[in-house]
């Protein structure tokens, strides 16, 4: 079906919203409500239209925190048996509800706003390729990919909505069946080889589709920039935006003219007993987001919303860069939710570009007690497949792994494959050290940086160095740095533990272009958001 945009998902409110409403009148009435905390987890990308929402819980007397997760976090929440602490959810996409909420948890899910995930390509590249002005099909990315001439930025297709809507478009558009993902249509091995190839453009990937777009404004390490990103098509126009004030190249809108997906953006309602007054405030927030003047404000943002009185004309079409959010586009509708469990899996076992990870995990004396248990207790979910796989984020017989123990040295480093086996040994090897002596990270990860810049087939692997550390640490920081800027550039994501020193953790991130993971309150959850950039 080909779509401009698409109207709120409403589903059946029932008792619950006729009550949420008639509560919303009485509470209007009222002078002054009195006071709420509300909780939201949001995705990333709803990010820019907090100030919105900020605005309206200031004139009810709400007090609105959001916490910003990666869809799979989100879905996870919703899993049976989980009890979310949070009043309201609103990730990118109604498919992860769709697929973890069996229970039915979320209330009243009701559509936002909506944004195709596209392929932003820099201007010159895209006169390069000669796709400007022009429809450009899934097949020319492909061949583009495979002539070398194309890599991109894209998220985990596992942890993050953008990059799930670009995978399952991708999937849905190239078995050639039509719009839509049918069982059975993923065992084609042709269909495999071909994403397995268009995957293999992905430069750096990431969990979340926010952090990607600041990783595409801050260029690779060397100052270079990079050619292309998949994301949405609103988050292509703040990146944009951000680079019209410096003057940089702008992204080319590509539209993939066989098909793309739709994010919905919806919002619901989680009901933890706090009240009529909690669900009333929910169904006059909603209210609110959908009213014509507040949805104006979000189509100004780039975002696409139903064509009620004003709010479709303060979307503009920006032709020097192709965007245009009134644009008719061919969909790709959503599978149903086994499929798509189906294609995750298949994407994190077989298709996505392999991981080359080395971890330098600290053993020294502070770590001794409680930090070391915790630390090896995180390893043992990292490097067990059953449980890896229930959070996506699995190993594969292709991928390479390199756990090496340090203190004030390196203690000792041992390698393996994604095997079952193999994971078996790197698990007995974390295991059968402890903690001892002083801290010097720096040693870590130039052996680290050593062992992956060896690997013979090294471009064929999306490079990461993954470092978990308690405290601050010794050594030559200044000479690291100077080497570190040399080579080849290999992203250093940190994981926090304990009293760790954030702003040497945040030095390496900014070197490197990754980012810090808080492990103080979840270290099993931090490495898993962490394997979503690897």
């Amino acid at each position: 079906m080909k779509t401009g945009w698409l109207l709120p998902r409403a589903g059946q409110k029932g008792a619950l919203h006729v009550c949420a409403m008639l509560m919303a009148i009485l509470l209007c009435a009222c002078e002054q409500k009195a006071p709420v905390d509300f909780k939201i987890v949001a995705g990333s990308e709803n990010m820019t239209l907090e100030p919105i929402v900020a605005d309206f819980c200031r004139s009810q007397n709400m007090t609105c925190s959001f916490d910003y997760k990666g869809s799979l976090d989100i879905g996870i929440m919703l899993a049976p048996g989980t009890k979310p602490e949070v009043d309201a959810i609103w990730p990118a996409a109604s498919l992860w509800v769709d697929l973890f909420d069996t229970g039915r948890q979320v209330k009243d899910l009701q559509s936002i706003s909506q944004s195709p995930v596209v392929l932003g390509v820099r201007l010159g590249k895209a006169k390069e390729l000669g796709w400007i002005d022009r429809p450009v099909s899934t097949n020319e990315i492909v061949e583009a990919v495979k002539a070398g001439k194309l890599k991109f930025l894209m998220t985990s297709a596992t942890q993050s909505n953008s990059g799930a809507s670009a995978y399952l478009a991708m999937l849905a558009v190239l078995i050639g069946k039509g719009d839509v993902l049918e069982p059975g249509d993923l065992d084609d091995p042709q269909l495999q080889d071909k994403i397995r190839g268009l995957l293999a453009g992905v430069e750096r990937s990431s969990g979340s589709s926010g952090w990607l777009k600041d990783l595409f404004l801050a260029k690779r390490a060397d100052g270079t920039e990079f050619d292309a990103m998949w994301n949405y098509e609103a988050v292509l126009k703040e990146t944009n935006d951000a680079v019209a004030k410096t003057g940089g190249e702008k992204l080319w809108a590509v539209y993939p003219s066989d098909g793309v997906f739709i994010a919905d953006s919806p919002l619901g309602f989680i009901d933890r007993g706090r009240g009529a007054d909690v669900v009333a405030r929910f169904a006059a927030l909603q209210e609110y987001l959908h009213s014509p003047d507040v949805q104006a404000k979000i189509a100004a943002t780039g975002r696409r919303v139903a064509a009620a009185g004003g709010a479709a004309a303060e979307a503009k079409a920006e032709p020097d860069w192709n965007f245009d959010p009134g644009r008719l586009v061919t969909t790709v509708r959503s599978p149903a939710p086994a499929v798509i469990s189906h294609a995750l899996t298949l994407y994190q076992e077989s298709l996505r570009r392999p991981s080359l990870t080395a971890f330098c995990l600290d053993y020294s004396g502070s770590m001794a007690g409680e930090g070391e248990s915790q630390l090896k207790e995180a390893m043992r979910f990292v490097l067990t497949p059953s449980e890896a796989a229930q959070a996506l984020v699995q190993w594969t017989p292709k991928d390479k792994i390199n756990v090496i123990i340090f203190n004030n040295r390196v203690v000792a480093s041992h390698h393996g494959s994604g095997t079952p086996d193999d994971q078996d040994g790197l698990l007995d090897f974390v295991t059968q050290h402890r903690a001892d002596g002083g801290t010097d990270m720096y040693g870590c990860l130039e052996a680290a940086e050593a062992w992956i810049n060896q690997q013979p087939d090294r471009d064929a692997y999306l490079p990461a160095i993954l470092v978990m550390t308690d405290g601050r640490s010794e050594g030559d920081a200044a000479g690291f740095r100077k080497s570190w800027s040399s080579k080849p550039a290999v992203p250093i994501f940190s994981i926090t533990f304990g009293d760790a020193d954030q702003s040497q953790l945040d030095e390496l991130a900014n070197l490197s272009r990754a980012r810090v993971f808080d492990g103080k309150q979840d270290l099993r959850a931090a490495f898993r958001a962490a394997r979503g950039y690897n």
